[in-house]
């Protein structure tokens, strides 16, 4: 594998969706059981294909316990970028931490067996609206509804895991369409994402004409702006869905945007991230 010198200047795409491993990390029983997976060896990888920014997500496996995250951070002081899971009890000098180092939102998670669910949301708006950060949601489509409650109420930025969780085999006429168009007119940003976790097989062409409706659906929700819609992408590497030794290869999760979307759109998806994670 190509190593990353650490004087080497970062290609200027976003990878918005990775996880690194401590294999020596104590994890929550009841799911998976990581790999070691550490930052320099994502790096290498997504440097080799154009990315030189990544956003380091905080796995459930994990639970509160963000410190492989956040010392990853710490190695590429500016670089890279980070979503936490916190609950209430969090404390204001390590949220202030948190961002010094590079955090820009905390993560909710209503599918992973040991996810962490919403019941704390309400309790840490103000003072991630002080912050500036956004909430990040992995959820099933069902869950839009629910998802758009919250953030009218809270009125805090919103970014949608995994296409917004609208899989293979949805409808077109379910209401989760009405749910994410609702959540785009608020703000919202969906990743490109995750294109396993929705009942698709590599090529993932099945989920084509599903990217295609959610771009247009952005791009509807900023048509008065001018602004670029809210996409971004997201390897979702290590791919913890699969054995260690068949993990897919890092362009295969990009191509599905391109094909989708075409050459100038995908490439404006992948700058999204200099946007979102500002």
């Amino acid at each position: 594998m190509a190593q990353v010198l650490v004087n080497e200047a970062p290609a200027a795409g976003w990878d918005s969706h990775v996880h690194v491993f401590d294999a020596e990390r104590p994890v929550a029983p009841g799911h998976y059981q990581p790999v070691h997976r550490p930052l320099e060896a994502i790096e290498a990888l997504a440097q080799a294909h154009g990315v030189g920014h990544l956003v380091l997500v905080q796995p459930s496996v994990y639970a509160c316990d963000n410190e492989v995250l956040l010392q990853a951070l710490a190695r590429r002081p500016g670089r890279h970028r980070g979503v936490v899971v916190v609950d209430a009890r969090v404390g204001d000098d390590e949220l202030a931490r948190m961002q010094a180092l590079g955090v820009r939102g905390v993560r909710f998670n209503l599918v992973s067996p040991v996810g962490n669910g919403a019941a704390d949301l309400l309790a840490l708006a103000p003072r991630l609206r002080a912050l500036g950060w956004h909430v990040q949601w992995y959820a099933r489509a069902s869950d839009l509804p629910a998802i758009l409650a919250w953030h009218q109420r809270t009125g805090l930025p919103c970014v949608l895991d995994h296409l917004a969780g609208l899989h293979a085999e949805l409808a077109a006429d379910d209401p989760a369409w009405a749910g994410l168009r609702d959540l785009l007119a608020l703000g919202a940003w969906v990743k490109l994402s995750g294109w396993y976790r929705l009942g698709a097989q590599a090529p993932y062409a099945a989920l084509t004409s599903s990217v295609q409706r959610v771009a247009t659906l952005a791009t509807q929700a900023v048509a008065a702006t001018g602004e670029a819609p809210r996409l971004v992408w997201g390897s979702d590497w290590p791919h913890t869905s699969f054995v260690p030794e068949a993990l897919p290869a890092y362009d295969s999760v990009w191509q599905p945007v391109l094909q989708a979307l075409g050459p100038q759109a995908a490439q404006a998806v992948r700058a999204g991230g200099a946007r979102l994670y500002a």
